[in-house]
């Protein structure tokens, strides 16, 4: 007579499962609490966003993903009360525990009404916006270079990017193996956070300032990488469709495919007149914005002359350069002397003053907008060439040199060659510089060094090719 008894409570529910659903029920809430509220990210310091709602300017900062969160609590809490429903009604503390999760449920839908109408009370039209107000006057220079005193962030709209995203099942992991991504921003930024701020403030789906300088000198300074934004990017009003591939190489973009406002020059002839040497805006790679081959007409005479030719390069592999990449202050010039060849060369550059990545897609090349800080973003021992002119040199520190090196030796496959095309330096720290490139133990396949004689100080331009060996 025991055995149906038996039988018969397996049916219930135990009675200390509601106890356990009311505990999971309450990290779930506790969870996205703390997922909109203050989100660390190393020395970077929010202000809380949820339990405790800060001011900026004026205006309640709150993250617009809480309203998702809320609705995947609601969703599972309605999941829950359907599964309670069709259980059996025999165990009474089951039948208090679906009252008192009726009552949270109801809790949570007055919460999302709440929060629609505040959302909805601080938005223009059906348009988010992002609780920093646009700000189009110029960037404070001192902060952008030396760090500002703060590092608290007051956009909202940073808020959410930098917030945990969760995958839309909760808890399930994904194709990556995580439950949730983790967007990335430079640590530098938290030293920039006005400015950050600043970048960050532009109102959601609407056209996006106009304001890529600022982005490049925060990149310049180490807020790398920088936050995506959720905004259309501006585009040339008169833009053109391009020129096909084989003809682009060596023909002058038009002045309506490029967007000259943050640029000295206003038209491509002024990138290359004679007339406006020194008002240019720029000074590395002087006659970069001449698209010809001139510039590769390498004299013959070894004593006086640093380079090496492209051919006299690719015949020490024959067959075996494809893809590359060239770091330096370039148009494209070299990528498209190695397209010629049947070589792929992504270009890694900066608008320093000129428009070089758009001249580069223009060209049908692809561009790299990368800064000198950068972790290259290429898998290891991938690239068969990495080649650098008119970058490395006398400027950098050691410190840095060695961490860019170390860089280009990482992807660059076994055998891969390493260009160094006209490093130049002071004659006297020249052999503190070649220990460094010594200590990568490379094969030195050609190499010379010749006096640098374009100026009156005593410099000296060093060039190699140099062999990556195979280590294990």
């Amino acid at each position: 007579m025991q055995k149906p008894s038996v039988l018969k409570s397996r049916k219930w529910v135990p009675a200390g499962l509601p106890v356990m659903l009311c505990l999971c029920v309450f990290g779930s809430i506790l969870t996205a609490a703390i997922l909109s509220s203050n989100i660390f990210y190393s020395e970077l310091i929010f202000r809380s966003t949820t339990s405790v709602a800060s001011v900026s300017r004026g205006q309640l900062v709150l993250p617009h993903s809480l309203l998702n969160q809320i609705a995947d609590l609601q969703s599972q809490v309605g999941v829950l009360l359907e599964q309670l429903h069709g259980a059996s009604a025999e165990s009474k503390a089951l039948t208090t525990f679906a009252d008192q999760l009726l009552h949270i449920a109801t809790s949570l839908d007055k919460f999302a009404e709440a929060l629609s109408d505040f959302y909805d009370s601080n938005s223009s039209g059906t348009n988010e916006v992002s609780t920093v107000d646009e700000d189009f006057s110029d960037p404070d220079e001192s902060e952008i270079n030396q760090g500002s005193d703060t590092h608290s962030f007051n956009s909202g709209e940073l808020h959410n990017y930098t917030a945990l995203k969760p995958n839309r099942l909760i808890g399930k992991k994904n194709f990556l193996g995580v439950e949730a991504i983790s967007p990335s921003v430079g640590l530098l930024c938290a030293n920039m956070a006005s400015n950050v701020d600043r970048f960050m403030g532009y109102k959601i789906y609407r056209m996006c300032p106009d304001d890529w300088d600022i982005a490049q000198k925060l990149m310049i300074s180490g807020c790398d990488p920088l936050p995506r934004r959720r905004c259309f990017s501006k585009t040339p009003p008169r833009y053109s469709k391009p020129l096909p591939i084989n003809s682009s190489l060596w023909s002058q973009p038009a002045d309506t495919n490029i967007m000259w406002s943050h640029y000295k020059c206003k038209d491509y002839s002024c990138l290359v007149s004679n007339g406006t040497i020194g008002k240019r805006g720029f000074f590395k790679c002087s006659n970069c914005f001449d698209l010809s081959k001139r510039g590769w007409e390498i004299p013959t005479n070894e004593s006086t002359s640093a380079e090496f030719t492209i051919d006299e390069v690719l015949r020490l592999k024959p067959g075996e350069i494809r893809i590359g990449l060239d770091f330096s202050p370039t148009t494209g010039t070299f990528a498209a002397l190695m397209k010629e060849r049947n070589v792929t060369i992504a270009s890694a550059t900066l608008n320093l003053g000129a428009p070089f990545n758009e001249v580069i897609a223009l060209r049908g090349l692809l561009p790299l907008y990368l800064s000198i800080g950068s972790r290259l973003p290429f898998f290891d021992n991938t690239l068969d060439i990495v080649h650098s002119t008119l970058f490395l040199d006398g400027w950098m520190g050691l410190d840095l040199l060695q961490f860019v090196l170390h860089d280009w030796d990482r992807v660059l496959r076994p055998k891969g060659l390493l260009w160094v095309d006209r490093f130049f330096c002071k004659r006297d720290e020249l052999k503190m510089y070649l220990d460094e490139f010594s200590r990568l133990h490379y094969k030195k396949l050609l190499w010379r060094v010749v006096p640098k004689t374009d100026k009156l100080e005593d410099e000296s331009f060093f060039s190699a090719v140099l062999e990556k060996p195979l280590r294990s």
